[in-house]
């Protein structure tokens, strides 16, 4: 992390300070950050998703299955809001499609986001201009990732699959980013409904560089379309037309998919933030028109790199929502005289309400300007995803979860290979508190952090610090420990004796990691519930 800040300081403090307050009304759900897998140091194709927004917080594995002949799959809408793994609270049938006859297992969040086979999706809401939504469509985008991750293995696959569904059944959500990553690439696939006259859709696909870093962050990014090159270009067939019939594109101009579908500027300060920081020789520009699509990186990345920009809140450059709320802070120096320095308030905080900003300008006019962070306290839970093709599925692709807010909790790998999650994960608790919730645990302690934010950051930090570095160290060990496994079950099987001992180790791993992190969390709040007491 100490990298990427130092660096960023040194990009971004020449950057103008040219917009007007950001738009409180404007989508800021989620980000998502692709790396190819010549941008990582081992050879990752990386993708990740923070869901940053008040959706389900339990987890589940859903496992792999087979279906009888005229077997349908049901399609619902409101799956990301029910309190439990079992409860269907507020879905609602909207329809059915044919099933697969095999499924692949896979990772159920709110937004499903990796089987078996090392496919991984990540999700931003984009929205796009309004007259494009039609509601009559079926699917929503969380269902499109369903059905992808239960039915294909490569990312180009999954973006023509998503394509023929939404051609034949409509796409019913606003725009929607999803990207798309196997263990060789990750695309970045936007879409769109075809508007008020229409049920079906319009999207693109652009492929991230195998050297190259992108990101996606609720504002449409892909531009020129050149679909000769179908190794980095796909889209629907209507892509085009539905522009010129709905006046979006005049069929002279050069055709932008983000100017005809969006509109809007086509980044904002996270966009900006990590193309810079991974790319600062670049010399990117916050007041430009526009940013390329995705930038190759000046140095590869590790997967700490990675977590560290998932952690991001801007300290220690311009965009640091909080860097003028500063207070007098007297200390000693060596000789025991007394010392006035200013520094930020303790009390001041990188996630204040909205309601605090008010009043903080209240008392002094712009005393607080909020660029959106990477890392935000809306956060229900985020995952960054590896894909190794170097390595069996099992072993190979795993997501390090967590979750609230980013900075503030620790991420713990969860494999392919697993095989379920600790109870504490089917209950979500966003409707009432719940010491049966693992979200709890972890947004109790991260509130009461943010009570005396000088005190509660040396609390919960370190903390954050060790546990990720513990998990880290032992990852050599457990994978080929893993492997070794892996190599018993494929003997056991060739004997008539088959075994799941690798998925099972790496489940009891991963169990026992989130458990450990639970509990920790629990006992922070405790210390945290003592030690504010007097804060507040």
């Amino acid at each position: 992390m100490l990298r990427i800040s130092l660096l960023v300081m040194l990009v971004l403090s020449s950057a103008s300070f040219l917009f007007a307050q950001p738009d409180e009304t404007r989508n800021e759900s989620c980000t998502s950050i692709m790396f190819g897998k010549d941008a990582t140091d081992d050879g990752s194709v990386i993708t990740a998703h923070t869901c940053d927004a008040y959706y389900r917080t339990w987890v589940n594995f859903v496992p792999a299955q087979k279906f009888d002949r005229d077997t349908t799959h049901k399609v619902y809408w409101g799956t990301m809001h029910t309190h439990t793994a079992w409860s269907m609270d507020g879905m609602q049938l909207k329809g059915e499609i044919p099933e697969a006859r095999e499924t692949y297992a896979y990772l159920n969040t709110a937004y499903p986001c990796i089987n078996e086979k090392q496919l991984a999706i990540g999700e931003t809401t984009i929205t796009g201009r309004k007259e494009l939504h039609n509601e009559n469509g079926l699917f929503l985008i969380e269902e499109l990732e369903r059905i992808a991750l239960q039915r294909c293995t490569k990312a180009r696959d999954a973006i023509k699959l998503i394509g023929e569904l939404i051609k034949e059944y409509g796409f019913a959500d606003y725009g929607e980013c999803i990207t798309i990553a196997d263990t060789k690439e990750v695309w970045q696939l936007e879409i769109f409904g075809e508007g008020p006259d229409k049920i079906g859709g319009v999207w693109a696909a652009q492929r991230i560089p195998d050297d190259h870093v992108g990101i996606s962050a609720n504002i449409p990014r892909i531009g020129e379309l050149d679909l000769d090159n179908p190794d980095y270009f796909m889209a629907s067939d209507n892509v085009f037309e539905v522009a010129k019939n709905l006046g979006l594109w005049d069929g002279k101009e050069t055709f932008k998919f983000w100017k005809a579908y969006s509109g809007e500027k086509p980044f904002d300060i996270r966009e900006y933030f990590v193309l810079s920081s991974m790319a600062p020789g670049l010399n990117l520009k916050f007041d430009a028109d526009e940013l390329p699509f995705s930038v190759k990186v000046e140095k590869k990345v590790n997967i700490s790199e990675v977590i560290a920009l998932y952690k991001q809140t801007y300290d220690g450059t311009e965009y640091e929502m909080i860097r003028n709320l500063k207070v007098a802070h007297k200390t000693k120096n060596d000789d025991g005289e007394e010392v006035t320095d200013t520094i930020i308030s303790p009390a001041a905080h990188p996630w204040l309400a909205k309601d605090k900003r008010d009043l903080m300008n209240a008392l002094e006019e712009n005393s607080v300007y909020r660029h959106r962070p990477i890392s935000v306290q809306y956060c229900s839970y985020s995952w960054i995803a590896q894909l190794r093709d170097d390595l069996p599925d099992e072993i190979g692709g795993k997501v390090w979860f967590s979750l609230d807010i980013p900075r503030l909790s620790p991420r713990v790998p969860i494999y392919c290979g697993n095989l379920s999650l600790p109870d504490a994960y089917n209950y979500c608790g966003h409707k009432h508190f719940s010491r049966q919730s693992a979200m709890w645990a972890f947004t109790r302690a991260n509130r009461l952090a943010l009570v005396n934010w000088g005190t509660g950051k040396e609390i919960v930090e370190p903390e954050v610090t060790a546990f990720e570095n513990r998990v880290l160290n032992e990852t050599e060990f457990i994978e080929s420990r893993a492997m070794e496994l892996l190599k018993k079950d494929k003997e056991n099987a060739a004997n008539g004796n088959p075994t799941q001992l690798c998925r099972e180790y790496l489940t009891d791993y991963s169990n026992a990691s989130l458990g450990s992190a639970i509990n920790r969390w629990w006992e922070l709040g405790d210390k945290l519930w003592v030690d504010m007491r007097w804060k507040f």
